[in-house]
C-alpha cells in the first residue's frame, strides 16, 4: 500500500516513455501535455508548474479528491503537434480522465479522436472556438471563453475607449499573430467585426521560425500606423513583439494581447518602455488569494514544486492553477453525479458538461476574488464568461477596469455556423448520442 500511495502521488516530469504505468483502481489519472523545452518553453514552464502544483496541493492537503489521490504525469510535447498526438496515444490506454493538449494544433488533431476513444478534451480558452457548441462537440470543452470571445472582448474594450462602436469606423486595427492554427483561429471573427463596424483590419503573420526576428513586421506596422494593435503571441513571439513595439515607440496602452500573451516575462521584455501594455485575463493576478497561499504552504515551501520562487504566482502560473481547478472540479462534479469516488473518462465528460462553480464553492476553494462563477451546459461548453483587462506597470500586472462580457451577440451565431461547417467538412461527423443531464 505504501508503494501504491507513493506512485499515486508522484509528479513525473519529462516524456512518457517505455511501458505504460499500470492504472490502479484507487487513483484518478490526469496526464498533462507540457513543453518545458524549445521556443515555447517560456510560456509552457509556468503553465506546467501551476497545473502541477494545484493538483499536488490537493493530494498533500486533502488526500486527493474525496479521498482518492490524483496521479499526474507530464508528457513533453515541445509544442509539436506530432509529439502531442504521440502523447495522446500513449496515455489513452492508461485510464486518462481528460486530455489537456495545451496547443491549438494538438487540439485540432485530437478532437476527432475524442468521441471515438471516449476521452474528453479540455482546451481551456484555446483550441477550436466552434467546440463551444456542445451538441456538435459533446467531448470537447473550452471554458471559460473561446478565442472568438477574446477577440470580441478586445474590440469591445477598444470601442469603449473610443466612445462607442460607431467610433471605430475608419480606424485601423493591426493584428500580429503566430502563423499557425493558434494565431489564425480568431481571424474570421475579427474580419466579421471589421466588416460590421467599418474598421480596417491589418494582418501581420509571424512564422514560427521567425518568432524572435520580427523586425520586418514592426517596420510595416510603423509604416501603416494602426490606431490599435492586437497580438496572438505565444512562447518566444510575445516578448519579442513587446520589445519590438517599444523600439518603434508604438503607444503601449493601445497594444493588446490575448490572455496567452500576458506572461510576466512577455511584458518585462520591453522594460520600463512596456508600461501600459494590456492583455485580457479571467483569473486573479499575484499571490494574495487563499488557494495560492495553500499551494505555497503545502507544495512550494515543502520542496515539492519545480517553480522558481521568484516566479511563483506569475500570471501564467496562476493560469495553470485555474486550469487544474477546472479539471479537479470536473472530477468532483462527476463523483457527485455518479456516487462513485473513482470515476472513468465518460463520467468525467458528464462532470465537465455539468460544471456549476458557484460563489460559495469558490470561497470554499480559497478562490474568492481569484475567479468568477462558471457554468456549462449541454449546449454551451464554453460559457462566454466575463473577462477583464490587466495593464503592465513596469513590474507586474495591475487590474484595469471592471469585468465585462464578450460580444456574445456577434460570437454565438458565428460559432454555430462554424460548428455546422466543421461537421459538414468532416462528414460523416457523428451525431450526438450522449444523454444530457442538465
Amino acid at each position: 500500500m505504501r508503494l501504491k500511495r507513493l506512485i499515486a502521488g508522484t509528479i513525473m516530469a519529462g516524456t512518457l516513455a517505455g511501458a505504460a504505468l499500470p492504472a490502479f483502481a484507487d487513483e484518478l489519472f490526469v496526464p498533462l501535455f507540457s513543453y518545458r523545452t524549445g521556443p515555447f518553453a517560456g510560456s509552457g514552464i509556468p503553465i506546467a508548474n501551476g497545473m502541477h502544483d494545484y493538483l499536488t496541493m490537493l493530494n498533500e492537503r486533502d488526500g486527493g479528491i474525496n479521498g482518492v489521490k490524483i496521479r499526474v504525469s507530464e508528457c513533453e510535447t515541445g509544442y509539436d503537434t506530432q509529439k502531442g498526438v504521440e502523447c495522446y496515444e500513449q496515455v489513452k490506454g492508461e485510464g486518462a480522465l481528460v486530455i489537456s493538449p495545451y496547443s491549438t494544433g494538438i487540439t485540432l488533431q485530437v478532437i476527432p479522436k475524442a468521441s471515438v476513444d471516449k476521452i474528453p478534451v479540455l482546451s481551456m480558452a484555446y483550441g477550436l472556438s466552434a467546440a463551444a457548441e456542445g451538441n456538435t462537440f459533446p467531448w470537447v470543452f473550452n471554458p471559460p471563453n473561446t478565442y472568438w470571445d477574446g477577440a470580441s472582448a478586445i474590440v469591445t474594450d477598444i470601442a469603449r475607449r473610443e466612445g462607442g462602436a460607431e467610433a471605430l469606423k475608419g480606424k485601423k486595427i493591426g493584428y500580429i499573430f503566430l502563423d499557425a492554427g493558434y494565431g489564425r483561429e480568431p481571424i474570421p471573427l475579427l474580419e466579421q467585426m471589421a466588416s460590421d463596424m467599418g474598421f480596417e483590419l491589418l494582418q501581420y503573420p509571424v512564422p514560427g521560425k521567425e518568432m524572435q526576428n520580427q523586425s520586418s513586421q514592426w517596420l510595416n506596422i510603423r509604416r501603416d500606423r494602426p490606431d490599435y494593435m492586437i497580438m496572438w503571441g505565444w512562447g518566444a513571439m510575445s516578448p519579442t513583439a513587446v520589445k519590438e513595439a517599444t523600439k518603434i515607440r508604438y503607444p503601449m496602452d493601445k497594444f493588446y494581447g490575448i490572455w496567452w500573451s500576458g506572461g510576466n516575462d512577455d511584458a518585462a521584455a520591453g522594460g520600463e518602455a512596456a508600461k501600459g501594455y494590456r492583455t485580457l485575463n479571467f483569473h486573479g493576478v499575484g499571490s494574495d488569494f487563499g488557494v495560492i497561499q495553500d499551494i505555497k504552504k503545502y507544495v512550494v515551501d515543502a520542496g515539492k514544486s519545480e517553480v522558481d520562487p521568484a516566479k511563483f504566482a506569475d500570471n501564467l502560473y496562476n493560469r495553470g492553477v485555474y486550469n487544474s481547478m477546472l479539471i479537479a472540479e470536473g472530477i468532483r462534479r462527476a463523483q457527485e453525479l455518479t456516487g462513485k469516488t473513482v470515476i472513468d473518462a465518460t463520467d468525467m465528460r458528464n462532470g465537465l458538461e455539468n460544471l456549476d462553480i458557484t460563489e460559495a464553492r469558490l470561497k470554499e476553494m480559497g478562490m474568492e476574488g481569484f475567479a468568477l462563477p462558471m457554468k456549462l451546459s449541454c449546449d454551451d461548453h464554453s460559457g462566454h464568461h466575463k473577462v477583464y483587462v490587466v495593464e503592465w506597470d513596469g513590474k507586474d500586472w495591475q487590474k484595469s477596469g471592471d469585468w465585462f462580457s464578450p460580444d456574445v451577440d456577434v460570437v454565438k451565431p458565428l460559432l454555430k455556423k462554424a460548428a455546422e461547417d466543421y461537421a459538414a467538412s468532416n462528414a460523416p461527423w457523428p451525431e450526438r448520442t450522449e444523454a444530457c443531464l442538465n
